[in-house]
């Protein structure tokens, strides 16, 4: 196994050992549940937001190392991005795994690059991403529509 190989195992298993922003946030203003029905993994994000910006991100999750870290590793990139931000890098990290390359602006993120070989995980990989953006989607639309 190449040393790359091995500093990616290590960080996700780091991420799944001990998870960031873990936990509920009881000030939370979004919150969404992501379940994955292949394996049954299963999250819920929270957000607290300040217009556009995402000022915290905490998840709680029931699932595999890859579900967990990947959640974990999501949440301590959004902190401080606006929604566009934050949904940019979820395109960036959907795209990551169907083609296997990572966008530097993903970082550790791109510890899950190999997951793109293992067509079973990649739900696994995917679902607090999915989950950001079917919250975030939803902020804007609720936004949007107070605004009229």
């Amino acid at each position: 196994m190449s040393a790359l190989k091995d500093l990616y195992k290590q960080v996700v298993m780091e991420h799944y050992r001990k998870p960031r922003h873990f936990g509920d946030l009881p000030d939370a203003t979004h919150a969404e549940g992501g379940h994955n029905p292949s394996c049954g993994d299963s999250l819920q994000l929270m957000l607290k937001m300040n217009g556009e910006t995402i000022e915290g991100a905490k998840f709680t999750a029931k699932g595999c190392a890859i579900s967990v870290a990947s959640a974990s590793l999501m949440t301590s990139m959004i902190r401080g991005k606006t929604v566009p931000e934050a949904l940019e890098l979820a395109e960036k990290f959907s795209a990551m795994m169907k083609t296997g390359e990572a966008a530097p602006e993903l970082g550790e993120s791109a510890a899950l690059q190999g997951v793109h070989t293992l067509h079973t995980r990649v739900k696994c990989a995917t679902l607090g991403w999915q989950t950001l953006k079917v919250l975030l989607e939803r902020a804007q639309r609720e936004q949007a529509e107070a605004n009229v």
